[in-house]
């Protein structure tokens, strides 16, 4: 159970009091990432999100920043998507009146202080090489830009090294400004505290915090029905391979039967995927699925890596599993893949951070949650016919793009497997 309070900036804030835990965590959700961006900024929500750390008006310096929460044991972190700038910290209750006055005062009161920007610049800038270095990241980039090519869903979250350049203090106030503000804001807190001791702290804190009208997100721009193909040639030992397909947004009634597909895919060691490439057939060490859902779109993504001579028997046994997903699987194997997915959903419920992940990512996406008894629910009534729809529904052959990184040129002949 949780409480849900709107105050009348119209800031909202959930409660969800666990006594027996003796944490505490707060989340913070702002409607700023990728999606909300201007091209020539691009990068612009991540560069903001790691401003704060640098310093704020009651704790000036980072390093006061980090000890004011990790110094009593706590930690603290932060994180920007496609839709969302989440900041969050997770502390002994003995400590939470600390813990959330800095983690406040870091979405209030940042210093943004140009020179401590031209640092993170180069650090920044820094990340965006390493994820160039790192052919597993490489290929994730190439997918989703193969998905939604020349739109900000396919763009990197980080920018490019040149818009990252770009980027002032000015840019960064002003996007601030609009992004970050009450009615475009959620704050989840679940752990060992009441919804009267949260009230009074993040009520008194954010008190002369003013609504505005916030950027709107750029919307998903559909209708490319051909199979794309993405190869970047790279000297490794492994060819890095990703398969992904157009999924389902966060708000389609087949998600939880996309998510049991996705689980009976390529969910863990006995999932199809790993049982036929790794055990049976030795084609792959790693091979797994995910999948992702957003507003008004969706993704599934297989990715395995591979000795480079057998990459196209590899995507050749991907492509075929994909397809058996058309077909009804067996009730027992379905039953399984339930009972996993339940066992999953609620053992994460067991930890004060992740509830106030459920709590605070469903209202600032949805402006509605589903408690997970109610998921649960959703999940027991799923039918070996609803899978076998959905498959049909979403994996379609003209659907399917590949990204791969490693030492091969050209991709005629992989166009070719694109093939049920």
């Amino acid at each position: 159970m949780f409480q849900r309070t709107v105050l009348d900036n119209q800031l909202r804030i959930l409660t969800a009091n666990m006594p027996h835990t003796p944490s505490v965590s707060m989340m913070i959700c702002v409607g700023a990432g990728s999606r909300y961006e201007p091209k020539n900024l691009a990068g612009l929500s991540h560069f903001l999100e790691h401003l704060p750390f640098k310093g704020t008006k009651s704790w000036p310096t980072a390093r006061e920043v980090s000890e004011a929460i990790e110094g009593v044991g706590g930690l603290m972190n932060a994180s920007t998507d496609r839709e969302m700038t989440i900041f969050w910290c997770k502390v002994a209750r003995l400590h939470y009146r600390q813990a959330f006055s800095v983690l406040l005062d870091m979405l209030l009161n940042p210093i943004l202080d140009p020179d401590e920007m031209e640092k993170e610049r180069e650090v920044i800038q820094e990340e965006l090489r390493m994820t160039n270095d790192y052919p597993t990241q490489l290929v994730d980039l190439l997918i989703d830009d193969t998905m939604w090519p020349n739109q900000a869903m396919g763009r990197d979250v980080g920018g490019t090294p040149d818009t990252v350049n770009q980027i002032t203090v000015d840019d960064v106030r002003e996007y601030m400004g609009k992004q970050y503000n009450p009615a475009n804001t959620v704050v989840a807190v679940s752990g060992n505290i009441s919804e009267e001791e949260v009230l009074e702290l993040v009520g008194n804190a954010t008190r002369d915090w003013k609504p505005k009208k916030a950027l709107d997100w750029e919307p998903v721009i559909n209708g490319q029905n051909e199979q794309v193909v993405r190869v970047e040639h790279r000297r490794t030992d492994q060819s890095h391979v990703c398969l992904g397909l157009p999924g389902l947004s966060l708000s389609d009634p087949d998600r939880y039967s996309f998510s049991l597909l996705n689980g009976l895919l390529g969910d863990g060691m006995s999932s199809r995927l790993f049982q036929n490439l790794r055990e049976r057939q030795g084609l792959a060490y790693d091979v797994s699925s995910s999948i992702n859902n957003f507003r008004d779109c969706g993704s599934l993504v297989v990715y395995c890596g591979v000795e480079p001579k057998k990459t196209r028997e590899a995507v050749q046994a991907i492509v075929s599993e994909l397809h058996g997903m058309h077909r009804e699987v067996p009730i027992q194997e379905l039953n399984k893949a339930k009972e996993y997915a339940k066992g999953r959903l609620l053992l994460r419920m067991e930890d004060s951070r992740s509830v106030a992940a459920w709590l605070g990512t469903q209202e600032l996406l949805l402006g509605n949650i589903e408690t997970v008894d109610e998921v649960v629910q959703r999940i027991e009534e799923i039918t070996t016919a609803d899978v076998a729809r959905v498959g049909q529904r979403v994996l379609e052959e003209d659907q399917m793009r590949l990204a791969i990184v490693g030492p091969h040129r050209g991709d005629k002949l992989l166009r070719k497997l694109l093939r049920f």
